[in-house]
């Protein structure tokens, strides 16, 4: 929101903001939003002449300012000796730090709307998008002459927004966009990489943490930070949902409650563990006394930094057995905890869980999908992938199989050779399905791909080896990669039909925008020595958020490949850097989380009845014109 694009338009503002501050009526020209946001001041009780704001305490231990300090510390020297500042604030608005020369010398604590009234700050954390506020848009008197540009600082792993970096200079309502917006968003760019840094360099200490925990053989050992959820195979048998959910619960009190102590910046021993009220589906807490059969690598004294704390028994719910919980510290905060599972005394362990899929993505339509994948590749039972070209169908068999510790795969791409001879050799078969005098392939697993390519004889060994499966001993694991295009004969047909109950429709990239920003920092390649990493702007974030992603995550690397290979230019990615087609692209309708559970659930009966919508229809109990109605919604 600004009038700043035309430069005579903000003296009637200031005379309409007189009218304002005396009472009288507003004129019909003045911004609807102006005159709100002048509204908002007034109800807030925000005195217009304000010279002595509240001085609430400083926010203690935060994580923002922490990975920011770097950056804006590079930027204190040239702010000083020019007219422009700097002011980061955390996620209430509260300031962190400021540097340069402000227009004027009152510094405020807190840029909330209820403390000072309309401002850059305010606005961008409330639109999550760069925020311009000029002259008299703003309700103090002191901000007259002074305009401002602010940008939101977002969490690199879920998006959310943990603060704002604001330039402000004298007034500049001939000139927009502002001249320090491309400093704001470099800024803000900078702090996001940073935080991505230390997320991932946390990660790492969690990791680990774990990995020593899990050395022992048959540990039963689960680590949590909030994000994370690292389970040893012993662990997955023996611990069920409620126990899992208590441990979240108090991973997440650990963080809370020791973040703002002073010992949890020197990463002392603390004498006594934040009191968790016993609940029959939460944590509580046992009596904290010394057990001598404690595991044996929870007593390494040069540990202690990094745990902060002697480990502490939890008693979960159940019956589930005793956890031993340990935090886990790094750069003087709790960033999560390993908890090591005593079993009830003669109690066995559960048979071993799905595999766990370390891929990029927490949206809810991509969790929704690996974990289903997982769910079904915790057996030999063939398992169908199906989505479009690019969705990352033979990445997630690749990952199924390395996380059940399964050997590399025996890999037939049925659209670059006849696959009926390399599915009869691995099943050690001729091709009239008797035994073959060649010994089978090894205990390999076999990961077909393209099946949407395969030949008539490549279908009729497909469908043979699955008669096979259903009628003989367990074989190595069997994975099918399908794109669904053009309908299939009634061969293929026959054999989607015999997967379809073990199918899993992977999503496209345009139905979960959420998860670009988590796919760029895993795609993009390290930087060489002495160079920047590949940044981007906030401009150029939404725009790839907003596009349609025909060739989904390949298309993508492909993009973040290229721009890393021949660009230039330093500083963040900015969006005229893009293709046109990815730049240009107009926003796709936003779907309601409804519409989006609904169009999944369509999408995965399609993909399940190789894209006949007569079938798809029947499955779902709908009709066939309901059918096309909705898919239309949804293109629109």
């Amino acid at each position: 929101m600004t009038t700043a694009n035309d430069p005579h338009a903000l003296t009637p503002l200031r005379r309409a903001r007189e009218r304002f501050l005396t009472g009288l009526p507003l004129p019909d020209d003045v911004p609807a939003d102006v005159a709100a946001a002048w509204r908002r001041a007034r109800f807030f009780g925000v005195p217009h002449d304000l010279t002595d704001p509240a001085d609430p305490a400083p926010p203690a231990g935060s994580a923002l300012l922490t990975a920011a300090r770097p950056v804006l510390e590079r930027l204190a020297p040239p702010l000083s000796s020019g007219q422009s500042a700097v002011v980061l604030t955390d996620e209430r608005l509260r300031v962190l730090w400021s540097g340069g020369n402000s227009p004027h010398d009152e510094r405020y604590p807190d840029l909330s709307e209820q403390q000072v009234g309309h401002n850059s700050a305010a606005l961008a954390l409330r639109s999550r998008s760069r925020a311009e506020v000029h002259g008299p848009e703003h309700f103090l008197d002191l901000w007259q002459d002074v305009s401002a540009v602010s940008v939101p600082v977002l969490a690199p792993e879920n998006g959310r927004v943990l603060g704002t970096v604001t330039v402000t200079s004298g007034l500049c309502a001939e000139r927009s966009p502002h001249p320090g917006a491309a400093l704001a968003e470099a800024t803000a760019a900078a702090v996001e990489a940073e935080l991505l840094t230390r997320s991932r360099t946390a990660e790492r200490v969690l990791l680990d943490a774990y990995q020593r925990a899990a050395a022992r053989p048959g540990a039963a050992v689960v680590a949590l930070d909030g994000r994370n959820r690292l389970l040893t195979e012993a662990a997955a048998g023996l611990l069920p949902p409620s126990a899992l959910e208590a441990l979240e619960a108090l991973e997440a009190l650990e963080r809370s409650t020791t973040a703002n102590r002073p010992d949890a910046q020197t990463g002392q021993d603390k004498p006594h563990p934040p009191h968790v009220p016993h609940s029959p589906r939460g944590p509580h807490r046992s009596h904290l006394s010394e057990r001598p059969d404690r595991p044996t690598e929870w007593r390494e004294p040069e540990r202690a930094a990094e745990r902060g704390r002697a480990p502490y028994p939890l008693e979960l719910p159940d019956a589930a057995g005793t956890a031993w919980i340990t935090q886990v510290c790094h750069g003087g905060a709790v960033i999560g905890v390993v908890a090591v599972i005593e079993p009830p005394d003669g109690l066995p362990a559960r048979p071993v869980g799905p595999p766990r899929v370390t891929l990029a993505g927490h949206s809810v339509p991509w969790r929704h999908a690996t974990s289903r994948a997982a769910e079904l590749a915790s057996t030999r039972e063939p398992l169908l992938l199906t989505g479009e070209r690019g969705t990352g169908k033979t990445f997630l068999a690749r990952q199924l199989l390395a996380a059940r510790g399964e050997p590399a795969p025996l890999v037939v791409d049925a659209a670059q050779r006849p696959a009926a001879d390399a599915i009869h050799g691995w099943a050690g078969t001729s091709a009239d399905g008797r035994s073959g005098t060649a010994a089978p392939a090894p205990d390999r697993p076999l990961l077909l791909r393209h099946a949407e390519q395969l030949a008539p004889a490549g279908v009729a060994a497909l469908n043979s080896l699955l008669d096979a499966h259903r009628h003989s001993h367990p074989r190595p694991p069997l994975l099918v990669t399908y794109t669904p295009g053009t309908p299939p004969g009634p061969c293929l047909q026959r054999l989607l039909d015999s997967l379809a109950a073990r199918s899993v429709a992977l999503p496209a990239l345009r139905e979960r925008p959420d998860d670009i920003r988590e796919l760029l920092a895993e795609l993009t390649p390290r930087p060489a020595p002495g160079e920047p990493p590949l940044t981007w702007s906030l401009d150029a974030l939404h725009a790839l958020e907003r596009h349609t992603w025909p060739g989904n995550v390949t298309e993508l690397a492909q993009l973040v490949r290229a721009l890393a290979e021949r660009r230039r230019t330093t500083g963040p990615v900015r969006r005229a850097e893009l293709p046109d087609h990815v730049r240009e692209r107009p926003p796709a309708r936003p779907l309601s989380p409804m519409e989006h559970a609904e169009r999944t659930a369509i999408l995965e009966a399609l993909h399940s009845h190789g894209g006949n919508k007569a079938r798809t229809a029947a499955a779902l109990g709908i009709a066939r014109a309901t059918l096309y109605r909705k898919l239309r919604a949804y293109r629109s």
